[in-house]
């Protein structure tokens, strides 16, 4: 068995592992970084990235789909096609270009690279096993593991044949005729929305009362709208419970069964910190439920040994991942970092998009805060108007003595770029007279951002 020594290893290739390699080897910290499958991990190569390449070229297509007929912006064309074929070749490009760009990166930064499987001999050691290649035994001063997580998989739908991940819906060379969606979260429903622009027949099935259990009601309500306009068939209060001749076997709230047809069963019931098959058992960490249990700087109970991402639970965020790795190289090189943002966005990629930054009302009443609530309306931006988009708003959560902005939600087309915009304002303790002061470029979205401060302090301008 070869050997190797390096002061930091890092297991997995995924968001928050490659940046803390890149990291740690701009500081000059001698790193060599493990990875079974394809740098980039689940985000760059089956999640966030391809999945957004679909989104996109679906939406792209259910244009060109409207275009063939009466619209109100008299374009006409011709009735279109798609070669999904050649659409998974875009896509797997995209991917391909992020993905080179990571293995550039960490060649600059002087990083190994090893391709293989670990498992942990202990807090200090970690066989790899090479494909074609001779065991490799790797002995380090500090581990991190960013081992990510994996799917959910039901008891009684487990995976194969027609019942798929999220891997294989974003790979799908041929449209599913009927595609049910198990789990009304982002994931199905981002997902579920793109097939069915695709041209995909399209049912939901939730076990909660509403979709987006983890977004406030009154977000959800434009994507409901939404759901309801494609022609996606929900059915709430409902459990799948397996597979028929008939197709998927539905039970709702109140006993009553049916079948629903399905040539695709996509399982998006949720993702859970990967704890198995790499000997993580054996370093006996402290666990946080199925997460390792770190502190605010990612230590785990084990000395040296350091954790982060979807591996330590919720969020299961792939730029909270970014900045924990970045972090604990920060703090192997000797620098003071604690992780304790006062904001992680969270944005879903349906139609419309959502994003949430900072605390909702809920939070707050939780918390016992006196806060001002105040929204604005998409309707009144002309941004919005003349992107046809008019659906959706803005709203700011502050402290109702100091004015201190502490949260922003949006729902709408294209309110993923405003997440930025929105912690920003949190994390330097705006008040929503500074919200306000800023001169907003005229005709954006980011308008809205000011008229929903304006309208907390009861001077909105344009509604």
């Amino acid at each position: 068995m070869k050997t190797l020594e390096k002061k930091l290893l890092v297991i997995g290739g995924g968001p928050g592992g490659y940046v803390a390699a890149i990291r740690a080897g701009q500081l000059g910290i001698p790193t060599v970084l493990v990875e079974g499958e394809h740098l980039g991990g689940v985000c760059l190569n089956v999640g966030c990235i391809p999945s957004k390449a679909l989104i996109h070229a679906a939406g792209e297509y259910e244009k060109a789909v409207r275009f063939a007929g009466d619209n109100a912006l008299g374009i006409r064309v011709q009735q279109p096609s798609i070669d999904l074929a050649r659409l998974q070749q875009w896509k797997d490009g995209v991917v391909g270009k992020l993905t080179g760009g990571v293995a550039a990166l960490l060649r600059k930064a002087g990083v190994q690279v090893v391709r293989g499987w670990a498992t942990l001999v202990d807090g200090k050691t970690v066989d790899v096993a090479v494909p074609d290649g001779e065991p490799l035994r790797i002995t380090c001063e500090h581990l991190l593991l960013a081992t990510g997580s994996v799917p959910v998989q039901l008891p009684t739908l487990p995976f194969g044949g027609p019942v798929i991940t999220s891997t294989e819906a974003l790979a799908l060379t041929e449209r599913p005729k009927h595609l049910v969606v198990i789990g009304a979260g982002y994931i199905g429903l981002e997902l579920g929305m793109a097939w069915r622009k695709l041209g995909a027949e399209v049912t939901v099935v939730e076990a909660a009362g509403r979709i987006l259990p983890t977004y406030d009601e009154e977000l959800a309500k434009p994507v409901l709208a939404s759901l309801r306009r494609m022609g996606i068939v929900l059915h709430l209060n409902c459990k799948a419970e397996g597979l028929t001749e008939r197709g998927l076997r539905v039970r709702s709230s109140k006993a009553d069964e049916f079948a629903l047809p399905a040539d695709r069963v996509l399982v998006a019931a949720g993702r859970v910190p990967r704890t198995q098959g790499y000997g993580l058992e054996g370093l006996q960490l402290d666990m946080d439920g199925r997460a390792v249990k770190v502190d605010d700087q990612c230590r785990t109970s084990m000395h040296k040994v350091w954790a982060i991402g979807d591996l330590t639970g919720e969020p299961l965020l792939a730029h909270r991942a970014m900045a924990q790795g970045e972090m604990v190289a920060e703090l192997i090189a000797g620098h003071r970092r604690r992780f304790d943002p006062m904001a992680i966005p969270a944005v879903c990629f349906t139609d419309p998009e959502l994003v949430v930054a900072g605390l909702t009302p809920a939070d707050a009443e939780a918390r016992g805060l006196e806060v001002r609530v105040s929204s604005f309306p998409f309707a009144a931006n002309g941004r919005s108007l003349s992107m046809e988009s008019a659906e959706g708003f803005v709203r700011v959560v502050a402290r109702a003595d100091t004015h201190q902005v502490l949260g922003w939600q949006a729902v709408g087309a294209g309110v993923s770029e405003l997440s930025a915009a929105f912690c920003y304002a949190i994390e330097m303790g705006a008040r929503l007279e500074d919200v306000a002061g800023i001169i907003h470029a005229h005709p954006t979205l980011g308008e809205a951002v000011q008229e929903a401060a304006l309208r907390g302090l009861g001077r909105a301008l344009h509604i």
